[in-house]
């Protein structure tokens, strides 16, 4: 499907904060820059301060929040982005003096109401994402349009790797002839696709409608459209029995207050006997704690209302509130590094392509700025994915 996409609008962007506050805030936020530049040992050429007053503005204000609107506007710069913020991310947790961190919850905003991921808003929040344009995604996800990491184990091609990833789940899962499988978020169908490939029959909710059009349409092409069902449906309101349940990095959009209810569903729809298989990103548990209920750059920019769980939460959830429990782990995290270094530089390659789809020049650092935070994180090893295989106990 060709979309046309509506240009993304920036408020706030054109306005830098000022008034006294701002003013106290940043000469904070300049000193506590500085304090961590030298403890961190960069270079003094890491970044490149085009517009200071505004930086420290910003930063001083809104946070982190700030200093990614700060590259948004072109107010500084980095040779290496990736470099930089995988610097920061080494030291994400004593980057701000211990005392300063208490009063993390009386400067920063907490989630807005509408950010929540209840039923009432999740499709709103989904659509701001995935529904942005498929020829978008296009530019940069390999041929599979697989938005997920991919395992490379050995291989050096992305597609490869990509399907390599599919098969352990659906292997992990016993997926084959017969098998019945619930898939909870469909992405653009690939998963879906190679699950019915093996005789199975799939029944894969979204709650996006260009990923269900262009997923609908991929399954079409293959032959497989007797066997794949793909639906727009919230994962609370699934009903049936299934030998394996299926979802790849889709609790992170769930949100913390729902994460009980979205393993409760996992397991009210296994069948006896069966399995459930999960990628997800995961972050620190102490992290977790000390950041839910936060609003940051890339629930405003990029993933509103999502939240990362640890695998300790995961734990945790479902030994008090299911039968399920995890009998197998692989984490790769070193290769979602490399996922993400391969899209930006498909994005970053596509530029004017981008700029012909309707985005503009704050589109195309936002996304670069997107993919390299994200990179960064798994690079620094503060995030790590992991496929999750569950089951009931003996």
């Amino acid at each position: 499907m060709t979309l046309t996409p509506t240009r993304p609008a920036w408020p706030g962007l054109d306005t830098v904060p000022g008034g006294a506050r701002t003013a106290v805030s940043a000469r904070v936020a300049r000193g506590l820059y500085r304090s961590a530049v030298r403890r961190l040992g960069l270079p003094d050429d890491a970044v490149t301060i085009h517009r200071p007053d505004e930086f420290f503005a910003r930063l001083g204000r809104d946070g982190l929040i700030g200093f990614g609107e700060a590259y948004l506007t072109g107010a500084w710069d980095a040779e290496d982005l990736t470099g930089f913020l995988t610097a920061l991310a080494s030291h994400v947790a004593d980057l701000v003096p211990g005392p300063l961190q208490r009063l993390r919850p009386l400067v920063l905003r907490g989630t807005p109401s509408h950010h929540r991921p209840s039923q009432d808003h999740t499709r709103e929040l989904i659509a701001h994402h995935y529904d942005l344009s498929n020829d978008l995604f296009r530019l940069f996800l390999d041929e599979s349009m697989t938005y997920s990491s991919a395992l490379f184990d050995g291989t050096t091609d992305l597609h490869e790797a990509q399907l390599r990833k599919i098969d352990r789940l659906l292997d992990a899962t016993g997926v084959g002839a017969g098998t019945r499988v619930l898939e909870i978020g469909t992405g653009w169908g690939e998963l879906a696709i190679r699950a019915a490939g093996r005789g199975a029959t799939v029944r894969s909710i979204t709650l996006s409608t260009e990923q269900q059009a262009l997923a609908r349409g991929r399954i079409a092409a293959a032959g497989l459209a007797d066997r794949v069902d793909v639906e727009l449906c919230d994962y609370r309101d699934v009903t049936g029995s299934y030998d394996a349940v299926l979802s790849v990095e889709m609790v992170e959009a769930v949100g913390w207050e729902y994460w009980t209810t979205y393993f409760r569903t996992l397991d009210r729809v296994l069948a006896p006997g069966g399995r459930v298989g999960l990628q997800a990103i995961l972050m620190p548990h102490d992290r977790m704690l000390a950041t839910r209920g936060s609003y940051t750059w890339i629930n405003k920019y990029v993933f509103p209302g999502g939240f990362l769980p640890s695998a300790q939460a995961i734990d945790e959830i479902t030994g008090r509130h299911t039968s399920l429990r995890v009998v197998d782990r692989l984490a790769f995290g070193a290769d979602y590094a490399e996922t993400l270094r391969r899209w930006d530089d498909a994005f970053l390659a596509r530029r004017e392509d981008v700029l012909a789809l309707g985005f503009d020049e704050t589109f195309l650092r936002m996304w670069h700025f997107y993919l390299c935070y994200s990179r960064a994180g798994f690079a620094s090893g503060y995030l790590d994915v992991q496929q999750l295989t569950l089951a009931r106990e003996a």
